[in-house]
């Protein structure tokens, strides 16, 4: 995904923990797994999280047992939430605001991930022809992100998924049909710990699949549909991701790879394969 002009852009979409409250340090509720060593309620500060909403402990949260903070991206959402929804008013200097603004992160969240989306989908060229209804529902989703606080937590984000996902299938549709021959239509399969070892999977549907502990080392995932592809401990060891449709970095973040796994240019190689 290239960059692209205008209000939102992949910098906006990406978290920026410098301009943010350490909102998901607080918003978010979490328990007692793999992922994480305690329980937290919504609205608790995490034990870690500094005065001045940093994470105290962010070189170690993996040896620490903080794994799932290491896979969550808010897509920008914490940094809109704080600067834009709140107008830069901290919760701990407005502890009147601290609930709306702790509300506000999850609904903030989807709609930068449609954002993603979205914007992701007016850099594929196969997807020209749709380019005029992907700018309006991107202008249309962007208006809905700079809400007011009361307005935002209104918003129906099922009703908005419900609008733009057509929108988003009828691009992977096109920018798919460029591998040629049959595909894969895996979408929404149930593929935990399956041996996809060196798979062809180029253009393959995988839209919404469980693709949790499987292993993919080696696998052509070119141009594949990834979706709200479940990849937690996925391998993807040696494997090809070159042009993958709507892959983020929160799934890249929870696959396991390595230097030889090729990551598209728009996301960052995870610092822990």
């Amino acid at each position: 995904m290239s960059e692209t002009t205008g209000p939102t852009g992949p910098a906006t979409l990406r978290a920026d923990c410098g301009n943010c409250f350490g909102l998901c340090c607080v918003a978010l509720t979490f328990s007692v797994s793999a992922d994480f060593p305690v329980d937290k309620k919504a609205g608790d500060p995490c034990r870690h999280l500094r005065d001045d909403s940093r994470c105290g402990i962010h070189d170690r949260l993996r040896t620490q047992g903080y794994q799932g903070c290491t896979v969550y991206d808010c897509f920008g959402a914490g940094q809109k939430v704080s600067q834009v929804t709140f107008g830069g008013q901290d919760w701990r200097q407005a502890p009147e605001s601290a609930g709306r603004m702790f509300a506000a992160l999850p609904v903030m969240r989807q709609l930068q991930e449609l954002l993603w989306y979205l914007t992701e989908a007016l850099t594929l060229a196969p997807a020209r022809p749709l380019h005029a209804e992907i700018r309006a529902a991107l202008a249309e989703t962007e208006r809905l992100t700079r809400s007011a606080p009361d307005a935002l937590l209104e918003i129906d984000v099922a009703d908005r998924r419900a609008r733009v996902n057509p929108l988003l299938l009828r691009t992977s549709e096109l920018v798919r049909a460029q591998v040629r021959g049959k595909k894969k239509n895996r979408r929404g399969a149930d593929l935990f710990g399956a041996n996809l070892k060196g798979a062809d999977l180029r253009g393959a549907d995988l839209r919404g699949a469980y693709l949790i502990a499987a292993d993919l080392r080696g696998a052509d995932l070119r141009l594949a549909d990834l979706i709200g592809a479940d990849l937690r401990d996925a391998d993807l060891h040696g494997a090809d991701l070159t042009g993958c449709v709507f892959l983020t970095q929160s799934q890249v973040n929870a696959a396991k790879g390595d230097s030889a796994t090729v990551v598209p240019p728009a996301l960052a190689r995870p610092a822990h394969w």
